[in-house]
């Protein structure tokens, strides 16, 4: 197997672990969000995104607020809106 191959399949092991994790840190949050680590700070700069500073330092996040907070606006599929309007006419007195 070459070098190429075999380094895909660690980087994947690897962010599979991240999700057993409870609390990431800025680097783990970045490689677990596909962010970059400039826009993270700005985020955490702006009060935009859930993190913790313990020490003042350390940026840390909660990833179930993590996953929240990347979730956040979701978007409806078309057979969601189609069985919802659905639900409404009939549901309509």
């Amino acid at each position: 197997m070459d070098n190429i191959k075999l380094q895909e399949k660690l980087d994947r092991i690897e962010s599979l672990l991240l999700g057993s994790k409870k609390v990431l840190t800025l680097e783990e949050a970045c490689d677990y969000a596909g962010i970059s680590r400039s826009y993270l700070y700005k985020l955490t700069s702006a009060g935009l995104i859930p993190h913790s500073k313990p020490n003042g330092k350390m940026i840390f996040f909660d990833i179930d607020r993590l996953n929240a907070w990347l979730l956040r606006n979701g978007r409806k599929s078309q057979c969601e809106i189609k069985n919802q309007a659905l639900d409404y006419i009939l549901k309509k007195p």
